[in-house]
């Protein structure tokens, strides 16, 4: 919505302050009461790894981590993000290091387009958080909100197995 009103209109709403941890530096900011976790990501922080896919929460392509679990982000008002600690596909790599989950995501060649990869990676991390998966069924299970169109899953599925032990010794992010 914030897209299609005018700089004008948008003036005339009360903007929200929140204060979140955004991959790891402290951001304080003034939102509009109807803008989502997307939008704000995307359109106001120029964090465009978080891609808007189906922008009903059906596909993944928005997952981010929100306190170490997996949410849509173009479900989420930002108002509702207001003390939140949030990691997004940019914040996962400790510098030039890749984190365990993205370096196992290329070996395996987990991603054709790369449209959804961002969401599978995100949500495979807050998988290893979760700590509930052991086996590749079980992988694909909890992993079953996460679309790709392509059909990279037996890659992707693959990619998460390796890196799962990784990600737990670490304690999921990097």
């Amino acid at each position: 919505m914030s897209a299609t009103l005018s700089e004008a209109t948008q003036a005339a709403f009360v903007r929200h302050p929140i204060r979140l941890t955004l991959n790891g530096a402290v951001r304080e900011l003034q939102v509009l009461p109807w803008t989502t976790l997307l939008d704000l990501l995307r359109e106001q922080l120029d964090l465009v790894g978080s891609k808007k896919g189906c922008d009903h929460g059906q596909c993944g392509a928005c997952t981010v981590l929100r306190d170490g679990k997996r949410i849509n982000a173009c479900l989420t008002l930002a108002v509702m993000c207001d003390g939140a600690e949030l990691t997004t596909v940019e914040g996962l790599a400790n510098g030039d290091e890749l984190h365990p989950m993205q370096r196992a995501f290329i070996k395996h060649d987990a991603f054709q387009c790369g449209y959804c990869t961002p969401g599978q990676i995100c949500s495979a991390v807050a998988l290893a958080n979760e700590g509930r998966a052991r086996t590749g069924a079980e992988i694909s299970e909890l992993m079953s909100g996460n679309l790709c169109r392509c059909g990279a899953y037996n890659n992707i599925r693959d990619a998460i197995e390796e890196a799962l032990p990784l990600c737990q010794q670490t304690g999921g992010e990097s």
